[in-house]
């Protein structure tokens, strides 16, 4: 449960970070982040994009909520549903990347650091589920 928590706390903090990028890019067309390195490799780009946020919400903001939740949750050790909600993100993750490569035709550094942080959040999800 550990490393969960790591890669929770992680997950939060990049999270953390796009919020920022996002808030201070909406506030300064001007701005550019550190991770906006040239025009197809921008996160600024994919955060303020329409496919930033669903449901009118913010990603950015939804992964705030998601690795709290996240890191409460292998508090309590409720390994099922830290299974089944990293496996939900696994898909939004893919969903995403398409977005982002396919759509948008952008690469986000922060958004690749996410996109690992889920992808390890399922690995080992999935090894404290099936240890039960």
């Amino acid at each position: 449960m550990l490393t969960l928590q790591i890669l929770a706390v992680l997950g939060f903090v990049v999270s953390l970070y796009a919020y920022g990028v996002e808030r201070k890019a909406k506030q300064n067309a001007a701005y550019k982040a550190i991770c906006d390195i040239k025009e197809s490799m921008s996160c600024t780009k994919a955060f303020t994009s329409p496919y930033g946020k669903i449901l009118g919400v913010s990603n950015a903001v939804g992964g705030l909520f998601f690795y709290a939740l996240l890191f409460v949750l292998t508090l309590f050790g409720f390994r099922q549903y830290l299974f089944y909600l990293t496996l939900a993100s696994f898909f939004g993750t893919m969903y995403l990347a398409y977005v982002s490569y396919v759509k948008m035709r952008n690469f986000c550094v922060i958004c690749h650091i996410i996109y690992l942080i889920n992808l390890l959040l399922l690995f080992f999800a999935t090894r404290v589920f099936l240890a039960v």
